[in-house]
């Protein structure tokens, strides 16, 4: 009886084994996957890119913990306001967005309020 002939969906090389078996290695299997998952991949990977440097922004103008500086500085420097990790928003309706630990506030007149993460906040 001749069996049905298959072959790898990456490589086309002849598969050997096991009827449902769709690829011919562990190599073609995580090639196919990682090539279906690549757009997607790369999207985080620009966001994660974006945020880890808006981070290093903030650190780099922020380096005692607490500083105040003009939305100009902030845009000169590079910042991305569109992205960040989360928001935590005060009993008293200040919103602050931080990119992991590092933080900033509007202010009034273009400023910020550039912060560290507490323990307490969410």
């Amino acid at each position: 009886m001749e069996t049905d002939k298959r072959n790898c969906k990456v490589c086309d090389e002849t598969i050997h084994g096991r009827r449902d078996k769709q690829f011919c290695s562990d190599h073609c299997r995580a090639t196919y996957y990682n090539n279906l998952n690549s757009d997607i991949t790369t999207f985080m990977r620009r966001i994660n890119y974006t945020i880890r440097k808006n981070r290093s922004i903030l650190c780099r103008l922020n380096p005692n913990g607490k500083a105040r500086v003009h939305r100009m500085r902030l845009v000169d420097s590079g910042l991305n306001f569109d992205y960040y990790t989360n928001v935590y928003k005060t009993r008293n309706g200040k919103t602050y967005y931080f990119c992991y630990d590092q933080g900033y506030l509007e202010l009034e007149d273009d400023f910020f309020a550039l912060v560290v993460k507490e323990n307490y906040v969410g």
